[in-house]
């Protein structure tokens, strides 16, 4: 997700997709629908959602959904190219005039704001509002997004953002249209550290405490009009973001419908139906229970398939016993059945097996099944073995944090019978949609385990995959992404050792052979690479997947409608 946050809300790409998507027209069916038109200029586009978006502040949220939907309403010195580009996985300039210049030492970059950018109500843009914004990444109640800015650029160990501790003097601003950040250490992907979330720029002094709870000052195309939490969002054009500063958001719709809190069966009754304003509504995945209805010639043409660029996952807390353990949580992931969760993920249309830490589209995969077993159904003798050698032959009981989601609650209830197997009994901890991430993120809230989800920040190097989910140093109290807790000198060591090579294929073969080396340590048992159905209202075109902007899902600022009267 990205995001650490890893997989996503309810709206969009829960754990979408890359590569193929809609692009080249019909849905899988072979109709002849072409999502990918270009849309017409106006109307109103609709979202239906079971989840509300994590957070509106960017400081604060962090999950695919909501990375996807903060690009309508905000702007970073750098971004995702859209998904309808030569390269839908490359980072291409957006407030800057173009992705930076590094110092010849590599300890610093450079970045030139381009003329003509403004935040809603006219007031111009400057280094200084990009600093600020940045900063407020270090604030321990606010910064508990994006871990990059925190992670790369150079800051007091005291800094606690620009509310507590004024002005981060590792960030220069020579002028007004220049901004010179320092690093700890060279990292040649700095480029794609500026598109975070958490680097949106906002007027000096604004947003403390809860400001940007239930309102916005927008620097991009749209700006909030209303928010009801849970209910729904409008959002209608902000006048003074300026087209001619932007190639990456055309901005077709003149209003954006986001409707918050339905049911997600009746999510796809209504798209099922695609009746009156609905023929302008899309979501992010039809449900398994859906797949059978989809059949018909008629609503093959309309699906869009969406194959996956994250991993769904069972990470396991290693700071509490038994997982403390490197033989139990081996022998968990032997005793998973991992077929089961595939068909409650909605079976092979939806799911693909997954064996490894990183996805196939994830640049360093290599294949391998460290914990194999017949028809991936789980070796249950393998992992009795493992926990009698633990001491643990009767079992344990065990707490498994989920999602409020009838897929996800049935991914957990077939972990939960495989675990019985060996004598483990799992409680389910069912969290809203719209915390969990929060929750599981916060160290003192976690128990014993979660299914949960990873994508990558940024889709050209898996360098954003395993250091976020593994690298010990980056445990924080609240934020946190390492979720197993995992704090081990020889996996820090050879994240240190891989981030310090310049040749980025090369640094991607060693990634692919350190997931490997992490399966031994067993801090999570990979679920799933999950892929998306999405069944559009037929009057919506401009729908690409994009691996970067939306984890694969449909990318937002290219969506719009046929005909803007229609509906």
């Amino acid at each position: 997700m990205k995001g650490a946050a890893l997989a996503a809300t309810a709206a969009l790409a829960l754990v979408a997709c890359s590569g193929g998507g809609p692009d080249g027209g019909g849905g899988p069916g072979g109709g002849e629908t072409s999502y990918t038109d270009t849309p017409a200029r106006g109307g109103t586009v609709t979202l239906l959602q079971n989840a509300d978006f994590s957070y509106l502040d960017p400081a604060r949220g962090f999950d695919g959904g909501v990375n996807n939907f903060y690009r309508l309403v905000y702007r970073t010195l750098t971004t995702s190219a859209p998904a309808d580009s030569d390269d839908p996985s490359a980072v291409v300039p957006d407030l800057a005039t173009d992705l930076g210049t590094p110092s010849e030492d590599g300890l610093s970059w450079t970045f030139t704001l381009k003329d003509g950018i403004a935040f809603e109500g006219g007031q111009p843009i400057t280094s200084a509002d990009v600093k600020f914004g940045i900063s407020r990444a270090w604030d321990p109640e606010l910064g508990i997004g994006s871990p990059w800015a925190r992670q790369v650029i150079d800051a007091p160990e005291d800094y606690e953002g620009p509310y507590r501790s004024g002005p981060l003097e590792t960030i220069e601003t020579p002028d007004e249209k220049t901004i010179v950040f320092h690093l700890k250490e060279p990292f040649p992907e700095f480029s794609s550290v500026v598109a975070q979330p958490n680097f949106v720029p906002f007027p000096e002094g604004t947003g403390a405490g809860d400001e940007f709870i239930n309102d916005i000052i927008a620097s991009g195309p749209y700006t909030v009009d209303s928010y009801t939490p849970g209910s729904s969002i409008e959002l209608v054009r902000n006048e003074a973001w300026d087209p001619e500063t932007d190639d990456v958001r055309p901005a077709y719709p003149d209003r954006w419908n986001i409707v918050i809190g339905l049911d997600a069966a009746t999510i796809d009754e209504r798209l099922l139906a695609g009746q009156g304003a609905d023929v302008n509504a899309f979501s992010g995945t039809i449900q398994p229970a859906t797949l059978p209805r989809v059949q018909t010639p008629q609503l093959q043409d309309r699906l869009l398939e969406l194959p996956s660029v994250c991993l769904t996952y069972l990470g396991m807390n290693t700071t509490k016993e038994p997982f403390d353990d490197v033989r139990v949580r081996q022998a968990v992931n032997y005793a998973v059945d991992k077929a089961a969760v595939r068909t409650a993920s909605g079976g092979t249309q939806l799911a693909e097996l997954a064996t490894t830490i990183l996805p196939p589209t994830v640049a360093g995969h290599r294949e391998y099944d460290r914990y194999p077993s017949e028809d991936h159904a789980g070796d249950i003798e393998a992992a009795r073995e493992l926990l009698a050698e633990a001491g643990l032959a009767d079992g344990f009981d065990m707490t498994l944090d989920i999602r409020a989601q009838p897929k996800m609650q049935a991914q957990a209830e077939a972990i939960q019978q495989a675990l019985e197997r060996v004598g483990i009994t799992v409680e389910l901890n069912v969290i809203d949609t719209s915390t969990f991430y929060e929750t599981i993120g916060t160290t003192s809230l976690q128990h014993d385990a979660a299914i949960t989800g990873w994508c990558p920040d940024w889709a050209s190097s898996a360098s954003t995959f395993l250091p976020p989910l593994f690298d010990g140093r980056v445990i924080t109290d609240v934020g946190n992404s390492n979720l197993a807790q995992l704090d081990d000198e020889g996996v820090n060591a050879r994240i240190d050792e891989i981030r310090a090579m310049t040749d980025l294929a090369a640094a991607n073969e060693e990634w692919g052979q350190l997931d490997e080396e992490i399966m031994e340590l067993a801090p999570i048992v990979p679920l799933a690479f999950e892929s998306s159905l999405a069944l559009p209202g037929e009057n919506l075109t401009g729908l690409h997947s994009s691996p970067g902007a939306a984890t694969g899902g449909i990318d937002l600022v290219l969506v719009g409608l046929r005909d803007p009267e229609r509906g």
